[in-house]
Order: C-alpha cells, then structure tokens, then sequence
C-alpha cells in the first residue's frame, strides 16, 4: 500500500469543530465521504459527516469538538492508502512517485531533486532541491515539463530563461 495525500485542513469552520479541507485529488468525492478515514503526522483521523461548500468539503471529524479542536489541525495533511495497482489515468501521478526524480534541461543538464510538491489553486509546482542554492521552483505545467520517465527518475524540462533566478 502507498500513502497519498488527498487533502489538507485549512481553517476550522463555525464553533462545532467543523473543518474546510483544500482538495488535492482528483476524486474528491471518493474520497471524501462518511466514514473515510485520513492518516496524518500524528495518527488517524474519520470523517463522520461531509457536506460540500464552494467546491470544497466541510468534514466533521470524530472526536473533533469546538473550534478549538478544529483550529489545532489547521495545515494538517489528510492521506489516505491506495494499492499501487489501483487503476489511474496515463497522464495521472502521484506527489510520492515525483518525489526524488531528478530535474534534468533539455541539454542533460542536472538541476536538482524534487523535494516535494506544492499544490496551488492555477497549477502545481515542483520543488526542487538544489546544491549549495535555494531551491527552485518549476511551475508543473505542460509548457515546461517535457517527460516524466519514472525508469529513469528523470523529469526532463524546458524552462523559460531566468526562471531559476527568481
């Protein structure tokens, strides 16, 4: 089994201990539903209730009571375990198989490892770490990523001039 997250708390909602959660799937209505249960850093977590608000769902967590309770998992990320025979879609992956591939220019030129995933409401964005640099950041979009050879562990891109500058 494979641990993906699937999304991340953002703020508590009303004084009952509601929670409004970022979606980073693309199934959210599989899997945000009653009785789904999340892995976080610091245990489990289920979803007793779910209702959709704005594109997002608002869960009721079990054992999550009052404001307070709901403001203490703010920036949580919600993962669930998926088999990695589980049918996705050819030009679907997930943040854990980019996860240390290596970025590499159109010439061979390595510019570092993927450290992680940051997921934002235009596009998502690879960070990548670099030697001795700041990482850098690669917008996740088909205009600059080439190939994703996951034999290889390569992401191959073509990025505009100066993007590493920034």
């Amino acid at each position: 089994m494979t641990q993906v997250v699937v999304g991340r708390i953002v703020r508590p909602h009303g004084v009952r201990g509601e929670v409004v959660v970022e979606v980073r799937t693309d199934e959210p209505e599989r899997r945000f539903r009653p009785g789904a249960e999340f892995r976080t850093g610091s245990g489990t977590l289920r979803a007793e209730s779910v209702r959709w608000h704005q594109g997002r769902p608002m869960l009721v967590l079990e054992g999550v009571r009052g404001r307070d309770a709901a403001e203490a998992l703010r920036g949580t990320e919600l993962s669930v375990e998926i088999d990695p025979a589980e049918e996705i879609e050819d030009d679907e992956l997930h943040d854990v198989q980019l996860i240390g591939l290596t970025v590499v220019e159109a010439d061979g030129t390595e510019i570092g490892t993927v450290s992680r995933v940051d997921h934002g409401p235009a596009h998502d964005t690879l960070v990548v770490r670099r030697r001795g640099e700041r990482p850098a950041l690669i917008p996740f979009v088909e205009e600059m990523i080439r190939e994703i050879d996951l034999d290889a562990e390569t992401v191959a891109v073509d990025l505009p001039p100066g993007l590493l500058e920034l």
